[in-house]
């Protein structure tokens, strides 16, 4: 079964992640590299933590990238189960 409409992965570094490390979204963006504008727009779930900040993140001691990864996909795979989808017909099981 899966889960309830998980938290984008954002949410999770901008409630958790970075108040434990005690520093600024400033900062954070900095060290990992990042124009502050486009860190904040992953923290407030307007874009994909993407393999690149993934790992940046686990270089920096942040969890493993796998692990942001599939917070990430498991966002958007509840994020379009739950949009309307077309209607689609089976494929026929060829044996």
């Amino acid at each position: 079964m899966g889960m309830h409409n998980p938290p984008h992965p954002g949410e999770i570094l901008l409630e958790d992640v970075v108040p434990g490390l005690g520093i600024t979204i400033t900062e954070m963006a900095r060290r990992l590299g990042y124009a502050r504008e486009t860190f904040s727009r992953i923290l407030h779930g307007h874009a994909p933590i993407s393999p690149d900040l993934a790992v940046r993140l686990e270089r920096a001691g942040i969890s493993k990238a796998q692990t942001w990864l599939a917070m990430q996909c498991s966002y958007d795979l509840w994020q379009a189960e739950h949009r309307e989808q077309p209607q689609i017909e089976r494929f026929a099981r060829i044996d």
